[in-house]
């Protein structure tokens, strides 16, 4: 198998042989991975406990991704930068399908459709027609240009190091924020597979996302991807498969699942009138205007609430009760916010949950609802629908625009031989993309239909294991509250994130244990490839745009590689700290990342490759201004930002605009900046654009 990574010579025969040798060695492994799941459903069977599979599957599938990442090992400047440009079509395709589902894709987006139902399409709308955009406009166009990253792009295009370096930061910006999503993701899946904490989680599974980029650059990543969407699609098929044929007999969700939904429509329609939901719901009513007159005066309530403790552990100890009862009122009083400052945020935090528990289905919108609010109902239903179709269309924008200026999604389309086989890699990133993304709605309507019919109703004290497995991992994952007092699970009782939909889908539908492995190895390919592909982009950006090109370019192809490796772990360790203390949801995180790319490099890239009047200033001030104003909204309206920067002013939503949809904004102020400065400053040189002709007409000849 070494001998696949070995560069191949000789033209076009040899990478026909090459692209034969890579037929035989991926279905020979495709085929060695069936057989390894067969093989732990039978020890399974046989006995194997469920913490072995976890391990086994962490273990083996790490130690395949280490493995391609020792034989991929290299220090040659293209190999490591673009895989020496060899890359077929397909395999190309199926790496950058690996590369882009991501977390966010694998786990998060089922869990999105799941919790907001209709309005959760964008983002498939989003993310699928972004790829159209990157078919058009860029992929070809920057292939032909012939660099390794994109802030060399803008360095070649724009001429001078101020648009590279800009470029450098905003890569460095959208991938951070990307990678630590990822590696969030990771830890969330060690934990569950081996049952080590979530912290220790995080630094298990960077281990896997290192040896392969550090060894191998960009060759390793490209061969480990490909074999990560192999287990990742796998994984991802099967249980909803299962689901499938388990509530429908019929074995290709993607078609029917529009019955599945009809029925899920039926039951939302019962549990909004149900006498005990609506119990639930008052009581949680309750509770929320209970905390709004804390909120009144925190430090009061506060005081009472700690004199009110200790009155009662005094009385506890006074009658000599049982000492689980007086742990219980010592937790209490720990429990109690330290000050002012720490109540206002918790009770906030807590009336905010309890008001959306307060509403019918758990807070979630009906799941075939298109939009909130009503177009025919009275003034504020009719803007409450205009603003959320508003958001709506934002969202896909943003999506469509981010993802054709991902910096480490662009990357991939230099690794191919031709502009050819760029365009046709494209193509096939489309299909692979597009078997998870389709298969993703029927995934949401098939579980939401087994917790609406199976799980509500059933008494607490006989819910399956799956729910207490998740509630160790994390309780803000899945818990239940018998609020109450009944015994039976309501469905405004629990509380369940989308973060855990896909990876419990197996357990839900009643599978082996094996198969829940098995998607938890898929999600853990998922965020891993993407890590992987995350990390190279932002060592790249600074060992070759940074320090190759712009401090020191004598440096050796080896010192720039092995720069590049260094910067790759300080970098890893650097996002793994961050993800560890679960800064925000995973959604956000990839969403921030989609913002920031679409408005720091859409407007540079797509006019610096059709508009050769386009200018280096104009560009570097474009690309400072949109991801500027983009930046600014997310801080002064998005809640975690907000509380980071330390923003204490009203929210103000311009046009109502959700800051996931932040660059919105950013995008047309970075095309309006840089047409209008490049008209007023001067032409560039005549060089740069006949290059730019040449790219976009190659029949044209270079003087």
């Amino acid at each position: 198998m070494a001998g696949m990574f070995e560069t191949q010579a000789g033209g076009g025969q040899g990478n026909k042989a090459f692209k034969q040798q890579l037929n035989k060695v991926y279905t020979w492994y495709t085929g060695g991975f069936f057989a390894f799941v067969v093989v732990l459903a039978v020890l399974e069977q046989m006995g194997l406990s469920r913490e072995w599979i976890g391990f086994i599957f962490l273990l083996a599938t790490i130690g395949l991704y280490a493995g391609i990442g020792i034989m991929s090992r290299t220090t040659d400047a293209a190999e490591y930068y673009v895989a020496g440009r060899r890359v077929p079509a397909v395999y190309n395709g199926m790496a950058t399908g690996a590369d882009w589902m991501s977390a966010a894709s694998f786990i998060g987006m089922a869990g999105t459709l799941y919790l907001t139902g209709y309005s959760g399409l964008a983002f498939i709308m989003g993310w699928t027609g972004g790829y159209c955009l990157v078919a058009l406009f860029l992929a070809p166009y920057l292939r032909k240009f012939g660099q390794f990253t994109i802030p060399d792009f803008l360095g070649e295009r724009y001429g001078g190091n101020l648009p590279r370096f800009i470029g450098i930061f905003a890569a460095i910006l959208c991938s951070f924020t990307y990678v630590v999503a990822q590696i969030y993701g990771v830890g969330l899946i060690t934990s569950r597979l081996t049952g080590v904490a979530f912290e220790l989680g995080v630094f298990l599974g960077l281990g896997g996302i290192l040896v392969c980029s550090f060894l191998g650059g960009m060759r390793a990543v490209t061969w480990t991807q490909v074999a990560q969407y192999i287990i990742l699609i796998v994984a991802y098929m099967i249980p909803v498969v299962w689901l499938s044929v388990k509530q429908t007999s019929m074995p290709v969700p993607q078609a029917i699942y529009g019955f599945q939904l009809e029925k899920v429509t039926a039951k939302e329609k019962l549990l909004a009138a149900d006498p005990k939901e609506l119990e639930v719901r008052e009581i949680f009513k309750q509770r929320s205007a209970a905390l709004a007159e804390k909120l009144k005066d925190p430090a009061a309530a506060l005081a009472a609430d700690k004199a009110a403790a200790e009155a009662k552990l005094a009385q506890l100890r006074a009658a000599n009760a049982p000492s689980s009862e007086i742990s219980a009122a010592e937790k209490a009083i720990a429990d109690l916010p330290k000050d002012e400052a720490a109540a206002k945020a918790a009770w906030t935090r807590a009336k905010a949950a309890a008001d959306t528990k307060a509403r019918p289905l758990n807070g979630m919108p009906p799941h075939a609802q298109q939009y909130a609010g009503d177009p025919n109902g009275d003034a504020k239903a009719v803007e409450t629908y205009d603003t959320s179709r508003r958001n709506f269309l934002a969202l896909i924008f943003c999506l469509m625009i981010g993802t054709a200026a991902l910096p480490h999604i662009l990357m991939r389309y230099y690794t191919v031989p031709s502009v050819r086989e760029a365009r046709e890699s494209v193509t096939w990133s489309l299909f692979f993309i597009f078997l998870l993304y389709f298969t993703a709605p029927a995934l949401a309507v098939l579980v939401k239909y087994e917790v609406f019919h199976v799980l509500i109703g059933t008494p607490i004290d006989q819910l399956p294991a799956w729910v207490a497995s998740w509630n160790k991992v994390d309780p803000s994952l899945m818990s239940i509250t018998d609020i109450n007092k009944d015994g039976i699970l309501q469905l405004n009782e629990m509380t369940i994130g989308g973060d855990i939909i896909v990876l419990a889908t197996a357990e839900i539908g009643g599978l082996p244990y094996v198969i829940s492995g098995l998607v938890a190895a898929g999600g853990l390919a998922a965020a891993l490839s993407t890590a992987d592909g995350l990390l190279l982009t932002i060592a790249n950006a600074l060992s070759h745009d940074l320090y190759y090109k712009m401090i020191d370019p004598n440096a050796s192809t080896a010192r720039r590689v092995t720069i590049s490796k260094m910067l790759l772990l300080i970098v890893a360790l650097a996002a793994a700290y961050v993800a560890a203390q679960k800064p925000a949801d995973i959604l956000f995180l990839v969403s921030a990342a989609f913002s920031f790319a679409a408005a720091a490099f859409f407007p540079a890239l797509v006019l610096g490759i059709f508009w050769k009047r386009a200018t280096g200033i104009a560009a570097s001030i474009g690309m400072v201004a949109g991801l500027g104003i983009t930046f600014y909204y997310m801080v002064t309206t998005q809640p975690w930002m907000r509380g980071i920067f330390g923003v204490t002013s009203p929210v103000e939503l311009w046009f109502g605009i959700q800051p996931i949809s932040a660059g919105v904004f950013g995008v047309p102020v970075g095309f309006a900046v840089i047409i209008l400065l490049s008209l007023v400053t001067p032409a560039p040189s005549r060089k740069v654009q006949q290059l730019v002709e040449h790219v976009r007409y190659p029949s044209l000849r270079m003087n």
